[in-house]
């Protein structure tokens, strides 16, 4: 067996073992940052860097003048439920955990693992929001119609799509999931800046030809850098 492979094998089981001593870590962490009210900055800064590592850990790749800005345009609406396809490593659903006053529907490809139990305690303790995780591929119909039954009938108030980052990928999600977001709501679209230095990043093609069509809003910090960026439509 090759050395690389066998330093992955140890490696998982190292995670693997820590696996009790990490959870409980991880929800004290929870607690930590359910101790107080935090402004909407704060929680953020939160999402970004969580404390917590391996199995647990939660970040979210954003600039954060871009994500917060994003956040207060949701606050503004009220949103009772809110839908993200792509959860990655939870940072963002952190931030709309905080927001939605019923629910929050976080979507992705990749099981959540241990993790999930992270997730579902992020709405603060007074909250009736709770996080719902599924696990597919957004882009089917079978998984849309999942998704449907899981909202029995309630409206998206906003809808974050940061999962495929590729053109067709991004634009399945949006008219998959777009009739499902309320009259007054928001669709939002993550790395729509013009340059990005993943080839796989495509949703500013996207973004481009969505803009022909009516008014849209961009939270941009530089429109020299490379990467992130996101785009804002109203319903």
């Amino acid at each position: 067996m090759p050395t690389r492979n066998i330093g992955r094998k140890l490696r998982d089981l190292g995670r693997w073992l820590r696996t009790p001593i990490s959870r409980r870590r991880a929800m004290r962490r929870v607690a930590e940052f359910h101790s107080r009210q935090r402004p909407l900055d704060e929680v953020v800064q939160w999402a970004m860097a969580f404390g917590t590592r391996g199995r647990f850990r939660v970040k979210t790749i954003q600039i954060a003048s871009e994500i917060t800005a994003l956040a207060r345009e949701v606050d503004k609406i009220s949103p009772q439920t809110i839908l993200e396809i792509g959860t990655s490593e939870g940072g963002t659903a952190l931030i709309w955990a905080q927001l939605a006053s019923q629910r929050v529907i976080t979507c992705d490809i990749t099981p959540p693992g241990p993790r999930g139990a992270l997730l579902t305690a992020f709405p603060p303790p007074m909250s009736k929001c709770r996080v719902t995780l599924l696990t597919g591929d957004s882009h089917s119909r079978e998984f849309a119609r999942r998704l449907e039954r899981e909202l029995n009938g309630a409206a998206v108030d906003f809808l974050f799509i940061d999962g495929d980052h590729s053109e067709g990928g991004v634009e399945a999600d949006y008219e998959l999931y777009r009739p499902f977001v309320r009259s007054g709501g928001i669709i939002a679209f993550h790395d729509i800046a013009e340059r990005q230095d993943q080839p796989g990043n495509e949703v500013q093609h996207f973004w481009k030809r969505l803009k022909d069509r009516g008014p849209v809003e961009e939270f941009i910090q530089d429109r020299n850098q490379v990467g992130f960026g996101i785009g804002l439509v109203r319903v």
